[in-house]
């Protein structure tokens, strides 16, 4: 039997639950989520297998106006995947028939040779009968190949998205053997569920303004535990002050909820030991972005 495969992009503007969409597809939390936009910041690799068939989907940081050297990258790295992939999955979610952020993805759909699907995802969440003049509208904008209503977040037609795209790969190699999922190293997926706690436990603004560097992984032999040092980088001493909290009492909340999550995906016990330092003004210093994975 021929194997297919395929390398496929999952792109759309921030916070429409592209991250969602790729760990329901894999059945496991490879990429971070959060209520807030931007939370994506590098290109995120998961692999799903089929007995004959090879998935690697791309999960890109949202596309939006830049601001910031950090953005621009984030931008750019987003963009670079529709030249590098088999498929384009674009992803907006139901309510957006005017959105700003869509008409520069469509812009660079144009003159594209290559299998596209507009996804809308968030059909539990808002009223079923915007859903079809929303697909008739962009079937005008844009020659998709096809627009399937999802919800990422509880399954709704995923498995009609993989049957769509299982019809639309190549013959192709095997590019990762089987027990792979993810092409992302310990240290990155470590450094990505702390960011995740703290998008979730810290208000407006400041977690865009922090980074997350593993310092060190010690597994103790014989003892299942997983000894991590971690590092939150923030640009100013106000913000570190917040970050640490009265009392030490919110880098202590940040750290126990990225332990939990921890423990699951590792199947030990963690020892997660997090400090904070200051980097000042980071997000614009592009040898600074550079050092921190940017």
């Amino acid at each position: 039997m021929t194997f297919l495969s395929g390398y496929i992009a999952i792109i759309g503007p921030p916070n429409v639950g592209k991250s969602t969409l790729l760990n329901r597809i894999l059945g496991r939390k490879v990429a971070i989520v959060s209520p807030k936009p931007q939370t994506t910041r590098n290109r995120i690799i998961g692999i799903h297998h089929e007995e004959g068939a090879q998935m690697v989907f791309i999960d890109t940081p949202g596309i939006h106006r830049t601001r910031t050297p950090l953005h621009q990258s984030m931008v750019a790295s987003a963009v670079a995947a529709f030249q590098e992939v088999d498929i384009l999955l674009v992803m907006i979610q139901l309510g957006e028939r005017d959105d700003a952020a869509i008409s520069p993805i469509l812009n660079h759909l144009r003159g594209m040779k290559k299998p596209c699907l507009l996804l809308i995802n968030k059909i539990d969440t808002g009223p079923k009968q915007t859903l079809l003049p929303l697909m008739a509208d962009y079937g005008e904008k844009h020659p998709f190949d096809a627009i399937l209503p999802i919800s990422a977040l509880k399954g709704d037609n995923v498995d009609l998205l993989l049957d769509e795209l299982r019809s639309r790969l190549r013959p192709g190699p095997q590019f990762f053997p089987e027990d792979m999922e993810t092409d992302q190293s310990e240290n990155f997926l470590i450094s990505e569920v702390i960011r995740e706690k703290i998008y979730l436990q810290l208000r407006q603004e400041l977690p865009y303004a922090s980074a997350v560097t593993v310092e060190t992984i010690d597994d103790l032999p014989g003892r299942e535990l997983l000894m991590i040092s971690a590092r939150i980088h923030v640009e100013t001493d106000s913000q570190k002050a917040i970050f640490i909290g009265r009392k030490g009492k919110m880098i202590q909340a940040v750290g126990r909820s990225a332990r939990l999550d921890l423990e699951k995906i590792f199947g030990v016990r963690v020892y997660l030991d997090l400090t904070v330092r200051v980097e000042k003004n980071w997000t614009r210093d592009t040898r600074a972005l550079r050092r921190l994975g940017y």
